[in-house]
């Protein structure tokens, strides 16, 4: 098949070992955290917040989470390029919807007297709200929908990442709090370049399951 879309997804993989001298650019970055941004979400509740690791002082710190488990992933906190936390809003209300609306306004996408009509989609975020006012299950679903769009848009880059669920998820909300602010991380991702010799997921051929496995078409 020739599309650059699927060249992009089959060199894609999850890097087992980075090149520390090498760094991603601030372009590219720049474009990678506006494509962050402009990820889909349901009634574009966008209830995420990313932290990205750049210095070193945060590198120490977020090595620091890695003292009691998934020792594996500590190398590349400082191996990678970047670290970005992608944390959820556990607790989201109509207070964060009403950001979005206000934004929907500024962007001229919304009109100033269909404010209180546009709080409408917000019944869904109440449908995925518990009795306790928890909404972890769907906000963390949101915020995974950009962490796919993360991945593509590094791969379309020439990028490498990894996405890491093996974090200790209490340590880094712990060291992090006051940069998440109330968020939750679950889930991070590291990027920069992979490593010529050592990183040897690069070269072993891609595996998915087969179309009729994974299709139903109708």
């Amino acid at each position: 098949m020739n599309s650059p879309i699927i060249d992009d997804l089959v060199s894609r993989h999850t890097c087992k070992k980075y090149d520390p001298t090498r760094k991603v650019s601030k372009a590219n970055m720049e474009i990678l955290y506006e494509a962050m941004r402009l990820s889909a979400s349901s009634i574009n509740s966008q209830p995420w917040k990313f932290i990205v690791i750049e210095s070193d002082a945060a590198k120490e710190r977020m090595s620091s989470t890695f003292e009691h488990n998934f020792q594996f992933n500590q190398p590349h906190v400082f191996d990678s390029s970047h670290m970005i936390l992608f944390a959820h809003n556990p607790r989201y209300t109509r207070d964060h919807y009403a950001e979005v609306v206000d934004n929907g306004i500024e962007d001229k996408r919304t009109k100033p007297e269909e404010r209180e009509s546009a709080f409408g989609g917000f019944f869904f975020a109440e449908m995925n709200t518990d009795e306790s006012g928890d909404t972890t299950t769907w906000t963390k679903a949101q915020t995974y929908i950009a962490l796919g769009n993360t991945l593509h848009t590094v791969a379309r880059l020439g990028l490498d990442s990894t996405p890491m669920e093996g974090i200790d998820i209490e340590m880094v909300n712990k060291e992090f709090s006051k940069e998440l602010d109330g968020y939750e991380c679950h889930v991070a991702l590291a990027i920069g370049y992979r490593h010529p010799e050592d990183d040897y997921n690069a070269a072993i051929p891609k595996s998915r399951r087969r179309f009729d496995s994974v299709f139903t078409i109708l």
